[in-house]
């Protein structure tokens, strides 16, 4: 009985820290990361400000041979939009939406259903024959104490699919 008591005390008293903790840690997440394309941005931008061509590069487009995607709204610029559904639980269902775009950055709105909403965007800086492309995240927990955690790895989760996308995204333009 005294065990029982023991550790009920020190799970109540964990669940506390833990809650307390959680409190303290940042609000929101930021991963961004970028690559040296050997291509002018003329050629890198339509690669990123059309949805239809998204999958040309993205990290993601491989996890299910069998999600489906849906296109809507133009096929570039603000407003272009792509859904997508899966049973695979790495991808998931959601959509992207383009929501503003220039030749030197196109920004996106991304919606994850339950798992929460971030904002994206692409820069694209030419530096002679080169462009220099970030892709960055940015996204909020509402004071949500258990997403917090989560953004603690979201670096190392996100950072490393971008960082996949953006050596495709230069495979696709330099070709």
């Amino acid at each position: 009985m005294k065990f029982i008591k023991i550790l009920l005390i020190s799970l109540v008293t964990l669940a506390v820290v833990l809650g307390v903790t959680g409190l303290f840690l940042p609000d929101s997440a930021h991963v961004e990361r970028s690559v040296s394309i050997n291509a002018p941005a003329s050629k890198v931008f339509p690669l990123v400000n059309d949805m239809t061509r998204f999958n040309e590069w993205s990290p993601w487009a491989g996890l299910d041979p069998d999600a489906t995607y849906e296109y809507s709204g133009p096929d570039a610029g603000p407003g272009a939009m792509m859904s997508w559904s899966s049973d695979d639980p790495s991808l998931g269902e959601g959509s992207m939406k383009i929501t503003a775009s220039s030749p030197e950055r196109v920004e996106t709105y991304l919606d994850f259903g339950d798992q929460g909403d971030a904002n994206a965007y692409l820069t694209l800086v030419e530096n002679g024959d080169v462009t220099v492309v970030t892709w960055g995240f940015d996204t909020e927990f509402r004071g949500d104490i258990i997403q917090r955690y989560f953004g603690l790895a979201m670096d190392a989760l996100v950072g490393a699919s971008y960082e996949e996308g953006l050596a495709k995204l230069k495979t696709v333009a330099e070709s």
